[in-house]
């Protein structure tokens, strides 16, 4: 499979069944039923209720080799923080790919499930003691170390006579990213150490002064949904100069490029999404020359996909629960919202909703996709089209909604989270079941 070419067929010009956003697998049943991975969508709400996400296996498994085969020689990382379970530790692990985690509550999920610990790097802008122990006893392969506080922090804990593998990460100076809140490679934010400011070659000091650590590389991650090639290759330049200037001021050769992820998908027919195959291309051909030029050896480069890799393989489910017409605005009613997806409001990111279940010979009508919670800024789809007719009872699906759903779902109202439903060879199976009030209620143990 291509990962991305592009830009998907505008809405303007899309067939009323265009499934160009949705999984591979999926096709038409009956009029107005989709199926997903052989499952119909319906049947899916039906058994195991809504709101609901529903993950295609085989897509998931069919974008890890696709990155396999676009980086040959590369180590790719899938970014844990974009969604984790455990089947999806032992799809990422069966697929032969390594792990990027943020937290120790990511790292324990993955090595208790078996992934290999040395196939995890750990990144965070402000790792706890605690979480730099649990790191170290676990045997994680590399720490990224993004703070100067952080070097002295590690370096006291790790055990007499043993290493650990860092990298330090950088903030090369470069904007990029589908929103200010998600451009992460600026100086003027919180995470890496500056080039410009000479924090990032301080830290690379410190840390070759201290036996326990080894400076293996370098990393960045510019932002997230980056949709062009360019800022990648920007990134590739400025931090093989600092890897040059490194080897000539402390005589060490660094092994290791860690660019990140951050690959742009589409959403919504029309939206931009990152070519792939064009970027690992032209990162190759970059890394080459300016190494070339600087001359130094190329090291190995990493990239770290998440979002690319299980977004698209994901659909949210929602029963309609209400619909209102005020002046203006009709508003469709759903019964999830941003306790179980909170990127629209966080970032204004805008999806395309489906009605599913029924057919429907009704002409559209644009409507405001809004949640069941105390918030005016609860709306999951603004100006979307849905046939006119569409009324509480019926089911809408929302595609490309694996990544950034469940691991960003909070508690609010007390709604408990949705469950995820694994799709592959016409059989669902429950990988993550609803969080429910009993679930919450252990949690409140004061009176």
């Amino acid at each position: 499979m291509t990962l991305s070419t592009g830009a998907v067929p505008a809405a303007s010009g899309a067939p009323a069944d265009d499934l160009s956003l949705w999984p591979a697998s999926t096709a038409h049943v009956s009029p107005g039923r989709l199926a997903v991975g052989g499952v119909p969508l319906d049947e899916v709400a039906e058994q195991y209720g809504t709101p609901v996400y529903v993950l295609d296996e085989q897509e998931v498994r069919d974008r890890c080799r696709a990155y396999l085969r676009d980086f040959p020689g590369a180590e790719v990382l899938y970014a844990a923080k974009a969604f984790l379970c455990r089947a999806m530790v032992h799809w990422v692990a069966e697929e032969g790919l390594g792990l990027d985690v943020c937290s120790a509550g990511e790292l324990d999920l993955a090595v208790v499930t078996g992934f290999p610990p040395e196939r995890i790097v750990l990144h965070g802008n402000a790792k706890s003691p605690d979480e730099l122990r649990t790191a170290l006893r676990l045997g994680v392969g590399r720490i990224v170390i993004d703070s100067s506080s952080e070097i002295a922090r590690l370096a006291a804990i790790v055990p007499a006579g043993t290493r650990q593998k860092v990298l330090v990460r950088i903030a090369p100076g470069i904007a990029a990213g589908g929103h200010t809140k998600i451009r992460t490679g600026t100086a003027d934010q919180k995470f890496g150490l500056s080039v410009t400011d000479g924090s990032a070659q301080h830290a690379v000091a410190r840390i070759l002064h201290q036996p326990g650590l080894e400076l293996v590389g370098l990393h960045c991650h510019l932002g997230s949904q980056i949709t062009a090639v360019r800022p990648y290759l920007a990134a590739v330049r400025r931090l093989v100069g600092l890897m040059a200037r490194i080897r000539e001021q402390h005589g060490t050769t660094l092994t290791q490029l860690d660019l990140g992820g951050g690959h742009g998908i589409a959403y919504r027919p029309g939206d931009d999404a990152l070519d792939v195959p064009a970027l690992a291309r032209a990162i190759r051909a970059e890394l080459a020359d300016s190494c070339a030029a600087a001359g130094i050896p190329v090291p190995r480069l990493t990239v770290e996909p998440g979002r690319a890799v299980v977004g698209p393989a994901g659909i949210a489910l929602y029963r309609v629960l209400a619909v209102k017409r005020t002046e203006g605005t009709t508003f469709v009613a759903v019964d999830g919202g941003m306790s179980d997806n909170p990127r629209p409001a966080l970032y204004g990111v805008r999806y395309a909703p489906r009605l599913i279940g029924r057919p429907s010979t009704a002409a559209t009508a644009t409507v405001t996709v809004v949640g069941r919670h105390c918030e005016a800024g609860d709306i999951l789809a603004s100006d979307v089209e849905l046939p006119g007719d569409v009324h509480p009872g019926d089911l809408l699906a929302v595609p490309v909604a694996g990544a950034y759903h469940l691991s960003m779902a909070s508690g609010y109202n007390l709604v408990g989270r949705p469950p995820v439903v694994a799709v592959t060879q016409a059989r669902p199976r429950l990988l993550v079941r609803r969080e429910s009030p009993d679930d919450v209620r252990r949690r409140d143990i004061g009176l």
